[in-house]
């Protein structure tokens, strides 16, 4: 692992900031040419290189880091007669970066053993900021030696490495980061249109919350929102909140665990999807909650 070559597929906000960080650090780095990238401009210039397909990108890999949408993603990429398994060498590693529904994490690292390749779920946490800081949190499920063997790499663009045990539960941990963290911020969105409605200054609710049981980073993350409508704090999409929250609620399922709160959660986020569309950012949930009681139950209303 001293001079690996690093395939990376998905160059999104989040995939772009790990790439930066291993071509700043001199990493022999290729990355999958799809429309779906950032600009690719600035990892070129630190000699980045491109490839065309999947397969020709596995083939010259000795570690391929995954930053897709979900489950069914990271299962196209590795799967199937053109995936990157049917490419990537005896021994290489396969990193899942994304957020995906845990059996379907440990089905794909069954076949990655199957086909003599390593396995890590390695999702991870923070905004796209920290991600161009090299400052992310990775939430990493799979063999200890092999994470110990990798953790220079992802040294490379994470800040905190937590092993939250077998494959698996990195990305369960990640459900439940999400799940807590959305849910959070749907209350407090909740809460801020009911205040917004009664006459109570956004100033006003966001001092005495931040000074009290309220405060936190899901308040820190609405608080330019609140106070300034700038949504730059919190740059998530709704589509892919409700993806995640529903995610969480068939890991839920599947656990036969609770998840009466978490219904309701996903049921919100649908509803703001359905008025606002997908593409609306996480903090302008709380316009959609102020327009009236069909969102707050859920229920598409009126746009």
């Amino acid at each position: 692992m001293d001079t690996p070559r690093i395939g990376l597929i998905g160059v999104g906000l989040m995939g772009h900031g790990i790439a930066l960080n291993l071509a700043r650090k001199g990493h022999a780095l290729t990355v999958l040419d799809h429309p779906g990238n950032q600009p690719l401009g600035e990892l070129l210039d630190l000699g980045a290189t491109t490839a065309p397909d999947v397969q020709s990108l596995a083939r010259g890999s000795d570690v391929l880091l995954l930053c897709v949408t979900g489950s069914p993603q990271v299962e196209a990429v590795l799967l199937g007669a053109q995936g990157a398994l049917a490419a990537l060498p005896a021994g290489a590693v396969v990193i899942d970066c994304s957020t995906a529904i845990p059996t379907s994490t440990e089905r794909v690292a069954a076949a990655c053993a199957a086909a003599g390749v390593r396995f890590l779920d390695a999702p991870m946490t923070r905004t796209p900021r920290e991600a161009r800081e090299g400052r992310l949190n990775l939430l990493v499920g799979g063999d200890a030696a092999l994470l110990a063997e990798c953790r220079p790499l992802l040294e490379c663009f994470a800040e905190h490495i937590t092993h939250t045990g077998a494959v698996g539960t990195g990305h369960r941990m990640k459900l439940l980061h999400n799940y807590v963290s959305l849910g959070s911020v749907a209350l407090l969105a909740e809460a801020a249109a009911c205040a917004l409605g009664s006459g109570v200054a956004a100033e006003v609710f966001v001092d005495v919350l931040g000074k009290g049981g309220g405060a936190g980073v899901a308040l820190e993350r609405l608080r330019p929102y609140l106070l300034a409508r700038d949504a730059g704090a919190l740059r998530f999409a709704m589509g892919n909140a409700l993806k995640d929250l529903g995610y969480y609620g068939t890991m839920a399922s599947d656990a036969q665990a609770a998840h009466g709160i978490a219904d309701a959660v996903q049921a919100t986020f649908a509803a703001a999807v359905s008025q606002g569309g997908p593409d609306t950012p996480v903090p302008q949930l709380v316009d959609l909650l102020a327009r009236g009681p069909q969102l707050a139950h859920g229920l598409p209303g009126d746009t």
